[in-house]
């Protein structure tokens, strides 16, 4: 009997491109999940269909009630292949307030038309699609200021019975004028005064993922420009509707609000914890 081997090492070759897929990452809601495939494969999740980058990879997002994510990879050879990633609850801290004036629950006309402007930018520029350059998913995203935690991802209050847009984010209680850096590498994709959010900074740091700074003094780049990891691109301020000065620190796969602390390596952040720019250090407030 002869053999064709040609056939047998396609064969094999196809089974070893099969067991190569996998997802690791930050599995669980609000995370983050790097699928490997490999090269040349395409990726479908969430309505999105992204080949991965040069070495196989590629970032994907979990949404802050998501229990599951199913990922459809379809290899060179053409097959394709379904994994599945089951995603652990997260309990999220939840504030009830009532008895609050109406104008401080519902805006007024002209301010929610103001309002609904700005989100129109922000969703224009979470829909650009950026690449970045080989190996950028191994370098650690760094704190973009230093101070005391005074908001966490996925806390939500519920004024007077209505429930509020979750807090996607990490706030960073600081003084105005501490200066505010780039957590990793990317191209600012929006700079802009906006009424809630105050001073606005968008970078995208490719294939979907990007980081918003909100409530900054002041703005440090412009619209278009590359900036490197520790670059400082602004500094904190209390700008729009804030308290006090903080800088609100968001992140996103395209329109998936993640939970930026998870990039920094840290799962169990609280309020009062203290971060330092620059690094993934972490102090524990006392008692904690």
């Amino acid at each position: 009997m002869r053999i064709n081997w040609a056939l047998l090492l396609a064969f094999w070759a196809g089974m070893s491109w099969a067991a190569s897929v996998e997802i690791r990452g930050e599995l669980r809601p609000g995370g983050y999940g790097i699928v490997q495939a490999p090269t040349g494969s395409v990726v479908r999740y969430n309505g999105r269909t992204i080949r991965v980058d040069a070495l196989g990879q590629l970032p994907i997002g979990f949404a802050r009630d998501q229990r599951q994510a199913v990922v459809e990879v379809q290899l060179p050879d053409g097959r394709r292949i379904k994994r599945s990633v089951a995603l652990a609850p997260r309990q999220y801290d939840i504030q009830r307030i009532n008895g609050l004036k109406k104008q401080h629950v519902t805006p007024d006309k002209e301010t929610l038309k103001r309002i609904r402007a700005d989100i129109a930018k922000a969703k224009a520029a979470r829909r650009l699609f950026l690449r970045q350059p080989k190996g950028w998913l191994q370098r650690p995203f760094v704190w973009p200021t230093g101070g005391i935690i005074s908001g966490v991802y996925g806390s939500q209050r519920i004024l007077n019975g209505q429930p509020r847009r979750p807090h996607f984010g990490v706030d960073i209680a600081a003084p105005r004028g501490t200066p505010v850096y780039a957590p990793a590498e990317g191209k600012v994709t929006l700079a802009a005064s906006m009424v809630l959010s105050g001073n606005t900074l968008m970078i995208d740091h490719g294939y979907g993922l990007r980081s918003t700074f909100m409530h900054l003094q002041r703005l440090r780049v412009k619209p278009d420009s590359w900036v490197k990891k520790g670059q400082l691109v602004g500094e904190v301020g209390a700008t729009g509707r804030a308290t006090g000065p903080h800088l609100h620190w968001g992140m996103s796969w395209f329109n998936v609000r993640l939970d930026p602390a998870l990039f920094v390596g840290v799962s169990t952040l609280q309020k009062g914890d203290r971060v330092r720019a620059n690094t993934t250090a972490v102090a524990k407030s006392a008692g904690k």
